[in-house]
């Protein structure tokens, strides 16, 4: 992966907007996060059609892709907050003209759907985004502090070492740029222009309410793709809500994993802070990071 542009970090005053380009979201908690958005010193307005309601989706592809358009092509906005994930970003990204980006580049939050942003813009813009916490959870009472705390600072260039606990001990010294998000989104954009390029990437992965087989065949597909092949490590997220089909499947979370990249030469670490989980801290999509590990201490540090 090639060195991807930092946008210029956020400062006390700029302009942000909230839209929607993915699922359904409720006024209130849209305008509830605004004004938290505000009290951490921006200013905040949202997309025209981000309450609006086509079934699962805010809105029809052209109202969800209206509003992101014009989050981009304003030169005034500095980052653009996705107000959900859910399902939708697929049937607009391609029809996004991100030009715009390249005499003004900006910062794009969110994660879970918003994956295919992230990957979209690292890939064909070139540009780093922010996988974290989108403002239908800034209130949410099972979400850490963390969450919103990791992601406002890292939009204004303060970014915090991410610390965990692995569940096995090992002695790891790796660098490389940080790439991946949300695993059902990943394998969806397989053969794709904005496949990722995982080649010396650290690369991470999350998801949420899939089948055990379901895991297995993403992730082996995957390696079928030559996508798992040349990493620098493998970091596993929160792996939520992951149930039996109608068979049994037998093997756990970890074990599906280690079985099918146990035969690559990199490290794989566990309990990786961030997904569908109370503890989403923000992290960098496209950035070099340094990932460390003594005995079951682990960080990840950007460079």
């Amino acid at each position: 992966m090639k060195q991807l542009i930092i946008p210029p970090y956020l400062k006390e005053g700029d302009h942000v907007e909230i839209v929607s380009p993915s699922g359904v979201i409720d006024r209130d908690i849209v305008l509830k996060a605004a004004k938290k958005l505000e009290a951490s010193g921006l200013v905040v307005t949202i997309g025209k059609n981000a309450f609006k309601n086509n079934g699962c989706f805010a809105g029809t592809d052209l109202e969800r892709l209206s509003d992101l358009q014009e989050a981009t092509s304003d030169p005034d906005i500095k980052a653009v907050f996705c107000s959900r994930g859910g399902y939708g970003v697929s049937r607009i990204i391609d029809r996004v003209d991100f030009s715009p980006l390249k005499e003004n580049p900006k910062w794009y939050i969110g994660f879970s759907d918003i994956t295919v942003l992230h990957l979209w813009l690292s890939k064909m813009c070139g540009m780093v985004s922010l996988h974290g916490e989108m403002p239908l959870n800034y209130f949410n009472p099972k979400k850490s502090v963390n969450c919103y705390d990791t992601m406002i600072n890292a939009l204004f260039g303060k970014p915090e070492a991410i610390t965990w606990k692995c569940n096995r001990e090992a002695n790891i010294d790796v660098t490389g740029p940080v790439t991946g998000g949300n695993l059902s989104l990943i394998y969806s954009l397989i053969g794709t222009p904005a496949e990722p390029d995982t080649d010396g990437s650290i690369l991470f992965i999350e998801d949420v309410g899939e089948f055990y087989y379901h895991l297995d065949r993403m992730l082996t597909s995957m390696r079928l793709s030559g996508c798992l092949s040349n990493l620098r490590a493998l970091v596993v997220g929160g792996m939520e809500r992951i149930t039996e089909g109608s068979m049994p499947y037998s093997s756990s979370i970890e074990e599906i994993i280690l079985d099918i990249v146990g035969q690559y030469n990199y490290p794989v670490l566990f309990n990786f802070p961030a997904g569908h989980i109370s503890d989403n801290r923000a992290i960098y999509i496209g950035r070099e990071a340094r990932l460390l590990q003594e005995r079951k201490e682990a960080s990840l540090m950007y460079i």
